[in-house]
């Protein structure tokens, strides 16, 4: 029997994905590892978005491949968006690499697997829809637990590979996702992230309506779920089911993850996002009106074709205007086969690193004096890490990996998985610290 290592690089969808992987592994072949070292196969899940992550995803490839010299591996498979955009080049320019499963192609694990091990170097890179597993019981269930609602992209941003990589979007089946999120939760998950590549497109395709407020609606009757939080919520289809949802709900966090990339009219129009600043601004002004202490994340893209600094002025005053708790920046990246990499008016990179350094500037006081707002108040948080006296937890606003911590000062023993009330006594730009209260009921 031979250990199975698979490496995730990128997006929570990729964790998913991962664990799909593990899942569907040959038993009477394979075990899974998480130690590489120990690994005759390795499987490497990686992201080919944006620069920044295919370089991530090489050097870790060719990290890996040295244990082919220094370790037991025998078989480096390479998974994930970069291996889907480029099978054959990896092949030719990695030849530690034996083989390709693109993301549609999760069920052939095994018998990509052994291809590679028989001296071919398979290429499962064809299909773009192969649909999700469904009934796939999870290894090591954890307090909180990602869930892909669908996949696929019908969004055509300019600037935008996805669609490509992963094809048109494609809903899962309400009962579907009932059904997993009843096992997990059976299993010791207390939170449960929705997650798509546009979570707010949900339903469209299988019900012929936006259904992302009836699925969060029938998940909040799963005895023992506690947060069900919302990421990759696109702004041109929140609706206002979803609103009240997020509004009344209580097992639905006031958390929401808002792509907008721009508020520049001229910017969104080359970049074909379907809304325009006003279309953003009323809805921004509608959640905080229906839901006040919601927190917001988003994401925009700076140095884009032909953003003017008159457009780049234009964005550091609406953050200002309507300040983030959470926001992130990334410089544009040229890729091929977008519409914008074919623009004539691409910026140069020193003007895109200077525009980030100034809006992450700008951003690290909004979310400061955000976060100090909450000196005082009162939070219910999970508890992730365990010390002495001293506890890692999150609250409503952050989500793992993205956001911020609450470190929680303790004299009760506390345990991974507690919900306790937190008085916060001291914040900083992402991170806040409290003194423990009690145990939530």
């Amino acid at each position: 029997m031979k250990n199975v290592s698979i490496v995730t690089l990128g997006c929570s969808k990729n964790d998913v994905d991962s664990g799909q992987m593990r899942g569907v592994l040959d038993p009477s072949r394979f075990q899974f590892t998480d130690d590489v070292y120990e690994a005759e196969v390795i499987v490497v899940n990686t992201c080919g978005f944006i620069d920044a992550a295919k370089e991530e995803s090489i050097d870790t490839i060719l990290d890996l491949a040295q244990l082919k010299d220094t370790g037991k591996l025998e078989t480096l498979l390479l998974a994930g968006c970069l291996a889907q955009r480029y099978p054959e080049e990896l092949l030719e320019s990695i030849p530690e690499a034996d083989g390709i499963l693109g993301p549609g192609h999760i069920r052939s694990l095994n018998e990509a697997i052994e291809e590679a091990e028989s001296g071919d170097k398979p290429v499962f890179a064809q299909s773009l829809s192969n649909a999700y597993i469904e009934g796939m019981v999870r290894e090591n269930v954890s307090i909180t637990e990602y869930v892909k609602i669908s996949e696929g992209c019908n969004n055509r941003c300019s600037y935008c590979i996805i669609p490509y990589l992963k094809g048109n979007h494609r809903s899962r089946k309400k009962e579907e996702i009932l059904e997993e999120v009843n096992m997990l939760v059976t299993e010791g998950a207390r939170e449960i992230i929705l997650i798509g590549q546009n979570t707010t497109d949900y339903g469209i395709d299988l019900y012929g309506r936006y259904a992302l407020a009836k699925l969060v609606e029938a998940l909040s009757t799963i005895d023992g779920l506690r947060w069900i939080r919302i990421l990759y919520a696109y702004p041109d289809h929140f609706d206002a089911d979803l609103i009240r949802q997020m509004r009344d709900n209580p097992k639905v966090l006031p958390y929401v993850d808002i792509p907008l990339q721009h508020i520049s009219d001229s910017v969104l129009q080359r970049m074909h996002r379907k809304v325009d600043r006003a279309q953003i601004e009323n809805l921004l002004a509608t959640l905080r009106e229906e839901i006040p202490d919601i927190a917001i994340r988003t994401t925009f893209l700076l140095g884009f074709p032909g953003e003017k600094e008159a457009d780049f002025e234009t964005l550091l005053n609406f953050i200002e205007r309507h300040p983030f708790e959470r926001a992130g920046a990334f410089t544009y990246s040229r890729e091929e086969r977008t519409p914008a990499a074919e623009y004539a008016d691409q910026v140069p990179e020193s003007i895109k690193e200077d525009r980030h350094r100034r809006f992450m500037e700008k951003q690290m006081e909004i979310s400061e004096n955000r976060m100090a707002r909450l000196i005082g108040k009162t939070l219910t948080v999970l508890i992730t890490e365990c010390g002495e006296g001293e506890y890692i937890g999150r609250s409503y606003l952050d989500a793992p990996d993205i956001d911020g911590i609450v470190v929680v000062q303790s004299d009760v023993v506390l345990r991974e998985g507690d919900f306790v009330k937190v008085r916060i006594t001291d914040a900083s730009s992402y991170d806040l610290g409290g003194e423990y209260l009690e145990h939530c009921e």
